[in-house]
């Protein structure tokens, strides 16, 4: 049996220290750093991304970051690809990886190489039913969906199981076959997983993210915005769609005063973050340590050394 490769995650919620803490650790440990953020791999998006900066990174090597252009259309799936080519290629030389980043359905693609299976993801679709699965009544209207569609399944996964509902109704959406009849790939178990994730008192957290916002308008997020259009970036590209870029889009047409954009910035990013909290808790085997309290980087490194 070969021998199964342990990587590495420190996830959360936006602006909850995940750059800081994953650098300082990478450099004591030796590790190379793995880009898990579905706006980071953009190039020239830097500023609204929150990308860090060389010095941020401290001489340590980076990946997966900066891969394409705002013009590409770049899905889960690829992402899965290129993480798990890279996984391989980097512990051949020996070289252990930290996946850094709070984009729940790239975590998923990699920990459940089932849930995807033989079909490709539909973002658009994903982003909508995850949307209605953070209320009890949503995910019973999602679960009814699914039982339309694809009874057998319906009945084996439970309203809660809102992951592997929404991958049954989209094979179906994409298929026309039910996913209790689709042909099935053995799960990939090359990899073994370790998964922190930050959290902090909420408070503190929409605080961090109001000031990072100011940090944004000051460094100059509206002419990074205006440049990319320039360049022929659509308005309606996968990339502008992004927390940060859409909301200034308004501001550069004149529509909206700086501060207004910055305002929906801020209110955006902040309802994000709860998305992005209530999506991991339905993750198994996540270790939930809090960054606003005095010994936080020691019980990380515990836990994924």
């Amino acid at each position: 049996m070969t021998e199964q490769i342990v990587c590495r995650v420190i996830t959360g919620p936006t602006a909850s220290g995940k750059t800081g803490l994953s650098v300082r650790l990478a450099q004591e440990q030796g590790w190379d750093i793995l880009c898990m953020d579905s706006m980071q791999i953009y190039r020239r998006m830097n500023i609204g991304t929150a990308k860090p900066t060389k010095e941020e990174m401290g001489g340590v090597p980076h990946y997966l970051m900066d891969i394409c252009e705002p013009t590409d259309a770049y899905t889960v799936s690829d992402y899965r690809d290129a993480a798990e080519k890279l996984i391989a290629e980097l512990a051949e030389k020996g070289r252990n990886v930290l996946f850094v980043g709070g984009t729940v359905l790239y975590l998923q693609s990699l920990m459940h190489p089932m849930s995807m299976g033989l079909t490709p993801a539909n973002d658009e679709l994903r982003k909508e039913l995850n949307a209605l699965a953070e209320t009890a009544e949503g995910r019973l209207m999602i679960h009814k969906r699914l039982e339309e569609c694809d009874p057998a399944t319906a009945q084996r996964l439970p309203v809660n199981d809102i992951r592997r509902v929404i991958r049954a109704i989209e094979v179906w959406e994409a298929t026309g076959i039910p996913f209790s009849e689709q042909p099935k790939r053995e799960e990939d178990n090359r990899f073994c997983w370790k998964v922190v994730s930050t959290e902090m008192d909420r408070a503190i957290l929409y605080e961090r993210i109001n000031q990072r916002v100011t940090d944004m308008i000051r460094k100059g997020l509206k002419e990074e915005v205006a440049a990319l259009l320039e360049e022929g970036v659509p308005e309606d590209a996968r990339s502008m769609n992004g927390l940060g870029y859409k909301e200034m889009i308004p501001c550069i047409r004149g529509d909206c005063s700086i501060e207004e954009a910055a305002e929906q910035i801020r209110k955006g990013t902040r309802h994000y973050a709860k998305r992005q909290m209530t999506f991991l808790r339905r993750e198994e085997n996540i270790r939930y340590i809090r960054t606003d309290r005095d010994g936080a980087y020691e019980k990380i490194r515990d836990y994924l050394v």
